[in-house]
């Protein structure tokens, strides 16, 4: 039988990725707050032999949540995998990050987050068995400037992942936390009040980066069978990963000189 999936913020980018490489070996439940772009994904993984669960769905709201939850026990009474994926970016100076953008953030990217996993434990622990998969960002480890708000939501979710997964050991229910760095996605367009000028620096970021959305997602369901607690779907991530951790400071003042092209070129 089929083990369940859920993937949040599953209409576009990774999540629509992961989705597109997951049908053939999972049920899925595909949780976004566009209904349409998710009713399309959801119909057309459907036309080709899926079978596919759409709720719409604000990842913030925890009754959201709570009615996602239900809506997977009634359709297949267990859940087997639930990866926290929906997030938005903010990139921009420090002092032009508002108090809203970081809530923001702070209740999409951590809070969301928490709100799932605090749902899908109830189910799990109930069955015996389960696995937590947070996405986080590299941002979250290596701290680039200009990012402040992304950067320590992320950091946070990270923390946050490796807390659980020392709680819940000897639990049968994994957690991992996936670390990507920069692929090629449409994140920009969901960047609250960004200006244009960091909204273009991000996109084209994205689009000069050597991995695409789908080898990333190909890359997490292989790995995620291990159970790891850090997954890292690139070679260059998990690299510099092992630079912040072996020398902090250098990795620190390379970023110092990055935040100094960055104000330079404003």
């Amino acid at each position: 039988m089929k083990p369940v999936l859920l993937i949040t913020g599953a209409a576009h980018g990774l999540g629509r990725a992961l989705a597109l490489g997951a049908a053939r070996d999972y049920k899925l439940a595909l949780l976004d707050r566009e209904r349409v772009a998710g009713e399309q994904l959801a119909d057309a993984l459907r036309r080709d032999g899926a079978e596919v669960l759409f709720v719409h769905a604000d990842v913030a709201v925890e009754a959201d949540w709570r009615h996602a939850l239900e809506r997977v026990q009634r359709r297949w009474e267990r859940l087997d995998i639930l990866i926290n994926n929906a997030g938005l970016a903010a990139m921009g100076p420090f002092e032009g990050q508002t108090p809203a953008t970081w809530e923001q953030l702070w209740h999409t990217n951590l809070m969301g987050a928490v709100h799932g996993c605090r749902t899908a434990l109830t189910m799990m622990k109930r069955q015996g068995d389960g696995h937590l998969i947070n996405v986080a960002a590299l941002a979250g480890i290596t701290a680039p400037p200009g990012m402040a708000a992304y950067v320590a939501c992320n950091a946070a979710l990270i923390r946050f992942s490796e807390a659980l997964a020392a709680e819940l050991d000897g639990l049968n229910i994994g957690v991992s936390v996936v670390c990507p760095d920069l692929f090629s996605s449409d994140m920009s367009r969901r960047m609250p009040n960004a200006d244009p000028l960091s909204r273009a620096r991000l996109q084209r970021a994205m689009d000069d980066a050597p991995e695409s959305a789908a080898e990333v997602a190909d890359t997490i369901l292989q790995q995620m069978g291990k159970r790891p607690l850090y997954l890292f779907p690139q070679p260059e991530a998990r690299r510099d990963w092992r630079r912040k951790r072996w020398r902090p400071e250098r990795f620190v003042a390379r970023m110092a000189k990055l935040g100094s092209s960055l104000r330079r070129y404003r």
